[in-house]
């Protein structure tokens, strides 16, 4: 018989008093692609046919894996970061970076099984003859970020830096450099990464004092640069301000860093420490200091900020992508517990409470993923020719960057929530997603700074001139497009006049408005084209949802619109037939 002490006494315990034991919900081994049933369908919207059909094997694979062994070597890698040394044993002078093995190990799936890196820029990924097209990288990417966030920033700018570098390098320097930022074989990769940040400049890029002096035909780069991810990557994207150069950005000038001269030699620059983050803890972040290492000039050294941002926007459309995966792993979490968990004698997903935290962490979860595809799809059309497509991009990729980063710190903490006391300890995952969702709005520029870049993308690219259309032609045409309509031209409305007037004050609510617009209108052409084409309507009413909580004025005081038969058809993840839509919709 069990037992319990007061007064320093074992007191028995009767039988009938004594709880029955629950074991926790544990999701661990769960394939993380299957277990997202609206994803299949919805990617099948973006890739090709035969594309789709070859990549869901690698898909189901990559679930398998994240849902598993990646999640605990993720959780062994956080609680194992990297290590800088200075010296071997023998007193030489010699920088390097211990790794963790489990580390090694999500390299290796990453970069080498799998080509996160390599797929845009070659044929033979994945035995695909052609490079994939970015909404094909970003879904694999989208499912492995669900198990680990780390890695991920190697992954995005050794993929930034060769697309930087293949557009506006010297022929003979991508001829170097292209074989070994594309190479699988862990032993032969050059990873890449961008020392950017400085101490004295921080978001205000032209604040760069990092000098670069001319040396016969290479460059001698001299400064300290403060927070330098991936810190001992083989190349880096570097600015730097020629000797006599203009003030701001117009003079700066971007350059190629390699770690190791062609020579065989190390580089003139040393990894001061690395950082002690809150988050991607088994990732080395660190600082630099410039002791006149050789770079070499990239495009024009007029325009060295403009090639920049490039990598800087590949970067941040692959922050949004992150935002979008942690965002699905949360809710597929939060799922699986209130699935499983009961309490007060009802499971959890069946209490009204919970039912509405749920819907607030899908819909944040829905939004991101359809913005970020959207937004894939567009960049191909653009890497195609496109302008316009172009101008979209440039829009979208803030947007994006900016809101979907910022729900995911709210998205991640709500879904930690649901699994109680044990979603702040560490040894399951939801602490760890929580800490490295706070570094997207961070990364690549914080939320102020991106807000106003998508002002700026209005402003200065007539960005928006080109979105709007795009966006009119995926709403329906009556019912719930009627009402959509009116919402979407009046975020786009808000957003144009903040733009133009340059009112700052206003930047992030404009740019909130006009993202939840984008969100809304590719929900409602998703949703319309897996209406006819697979018979699933949910999608329509996440747009509508969207409507509702994000779009329309809302009294705070009272009760916010919301059937109990919506969450319950929504949070089942199971199609919902056109004609039970429709009369949700006209309730």
């Amino acid at each position: 018989m069990r037992s319990y002490n007061r007064g320093g006494l074992d007191w028995p315990m009767k039988p009938e008093l004594i709880p029955p034991q629950q074991a926790l919900p544990d999701s661990r081994g769960i394939n993380l692609y299957g277990a997202d049933p609206s994803f299949p369908a919805l990617l099948g919207l973006y890739l090709e046919p035969k594309l789709h059909r070859h990549l869901v094997p690698h898909l189901e694979q990559m679930g398998a894996l994240a849902g598993d062994e990646l999640d605990a070597l993720a959780a062994t890698a956080d609680r194992n970061p990297p290590v800088l040394h200075h010296r071997t044993r023998a007193g030489e002078e010699r920088q390097w970076i211990e790794r963790h093995p489990a580390y090694r190990r999500l390299e290796q799936v990453a970069f080498s099984d799998f080509g996160l890196a390599a797929m845009s820029h070659r044929g033979g990924v994945l035995g695909w003859p052609q490079p994939l097209p970015p909404a094909a990288k970003y879904a694999l990417s989208y499912v492995y970020v669900q198990a680990e966030f780390g890695v991920c920033c190697p992954l995005s700018m050794t993929d930034s830096l060769t697309r930087t570098l293949r557009k506006y390098g010297d022929p003979a320097l991508v001829a170097r450099y292209l074989p070994g930022l594309t190479a699988q074989d862990l032993d032969a990769l050059t990873q890449g990464s961008m020392f950017m940040t400085e101490q004295g400049a921080g978001s205000d890029v032209g604040g760069v004092v990092a000098r670069a002096v001319k040396d016969g035909d290479d460059w001698r780069l001299y400064g300290e640069k403060w927070f330098c991810s991936n810190a001992d990557a083989g190349l880096a994207m570097v600015l730097a301000r020629p000797d006599g150069a203009l003030p701001g950005t117009k003079g700066l000038a971007l350059f190629l860093l390699p770690r190791v001269l062609p020579d065989g030699s190390p580089n003139s620059y040393r990894i001061v420490r690395l950082k002690d983050k809150l988050g991607t803890r088994d990732m080395p972040s660190g600082e630099i200091i410039l002791e006149g290492a050789r770079a070499y000039l990239v495009g024009d050294a007029a325009r060295g900020f403009v090639q920049m941002t490039d990598m800087i926007n590949m970067s941040r459309l692959s922050n949004g992508m992150r935002a979008a995966g942690m965002m699905r792993r949360a809710l597929t979490e939060a799922l699986f517990v209130a699935r499983n968990r009961i309490a007060f004698g009802r499971r959890l997903i069946d209490l009204p409470l919970m039912r509405r935290q749920l819907l607030k962490i899908l819909l944040a979860a829905e939004s991101a993923r359809s913005v970020m595809l959207y937004a894939a799809d567009e960049l191909r059309q653009a890497d195609a020719g496109d302008d316009a497509a172009r101008r979209r991009v440039r829009i979208l990729t803030p947007l994006l960057k900016f809101r979907a980063c910022r729900d995911a710190r709210r998205a991640t903490g709500d879904a930690m929530e649901v699994r109680g006391g044990c979603g702040y300890i560490e040894e399951w995952s939801d602490a760890r997603i929580v800490r490295d969702a706070h570094l997207g709005s961070i990364w690549e520029g914080t939320s102020n700074v991106v807000a106003l870049d998508v002002m700026r993308a209005i402003r200065r690219e007539d960005s928006l001139a080109a979105l709007a259309p795009a966006l009119e032609a995926m709403l329906p045409e009556q019912g719930l497009g009627d009402a959509l309509r009116s919402r979407v031209q009046a975020a786009a409305a808000f957003a144009e006049e903040t733009a133009r007037k340059r009112d700052d004050a206003h930047g992030r609510q404009a740019a909130s408005g006009l993202y939840y617009a984008v969100a809304a209108a590719v929900l409602a052409g998703e949703g319309s084209r897996l209406s006819s084409a697979a018979g699933d309507a949910r999608r329509l009413l996440l747009c509508a949802l969207v409507l509702e909580h994000r779009l329309n004025p809302r009294d705070p005081l009272r009760p916010a619109p919301l059937d109990d038969r919506w969450a319950e058809l929504l949070l089942a993840e199971t199609p919902i037939p056109a004609a039970q839509a429709d009369q949700l919709l006209r309730k």
